[in-house]
């Protein structure tokens, strides 16, 4: 028997599970940054890919070690890759800072508090090719906050984590920007300049 005695599932949950079957979506974005229409996630990655809105994110804990992953060997960009702790796409209609939050949930398996994330880089975009041909091109606000521990990962979308020594890690960035993600490179000494 259901929660409401009548068999039927509850409106709430029909709801949550139509949104979890639903192809995630990304906002495509003009050449003025303003959007102009939706795709399939699943179909806006190419040889030709259209700007679009994404994020990423840089947790630290209260020792400001930061939250570094690594990508899944299957993802089809960038695969092995370490980067931030956590990238994404914001669908349409849905707030950045609320797709950070769902996608460190989905990715890490943690609930990130909203009032720690800080737009450190409202602006930042970037364009780059992956080894495959794939491209990101990207309007991708760059967010910090704080988590306080450690992450559960889901294995389809990270591989391995680890906390590192922020001031270490951009150093080493700095130094060799081919060991992360070419956002992750760009973003890295940008944060710094910020006083992150």
């Amino acid at each position: 028997m259901d929660g409401d005695g009548t068999g039927r599932v509850p409106q709430a949950v029909r709801v949550s599970v139509d949104q979890t079957v639903r192809p995630e979506s990304v906002v495509l974005l003009g050449a003025d940054r303003r959007p102009v229409g939706t795709m399939a996630k699943a179909a806006v990655h190419g040889v030709d890919t259209p700007l679009h809105l994404a994020f990423s994110c840089y947790l630290f804990d209260r020792s400001r070690r930061l939250l570094v992953t690594r990508r899944a060997s299957t993802k089809s960009t960038w695969a092995g890759v370490w980067t931030n702790t956590v990238c994404g796409h914001p669908g349409p209609g849905e707030d950045p800072t609320d797709a950070v939050v769902r996608r460190a949930a989905e990715e890490l398996g943690v609930a990130v508090d909203p009032g720690s994330l800080v737009p450190v880089l409202p602006d930042f975009a970037y364009r780059a090719v992956d080894v495959g041909g794939v491209v990101e091109n990207e309007v991708c606000p760059v967010f910090t906050g704080l988590l306080d521990t450690d992450p559960r990962p889901n294995p389809a979308e990270v591989s391995q984590w680890r906390w590192v020594d922020w001031p270490s890690f951009a150093d080493a960035v700095a130094k060799a920007p081919w060991l992360v993600s070419p956002w992750s490179a760009e973003q890295v000494p940008q944060l710094r300049a910020a006083g992150v």
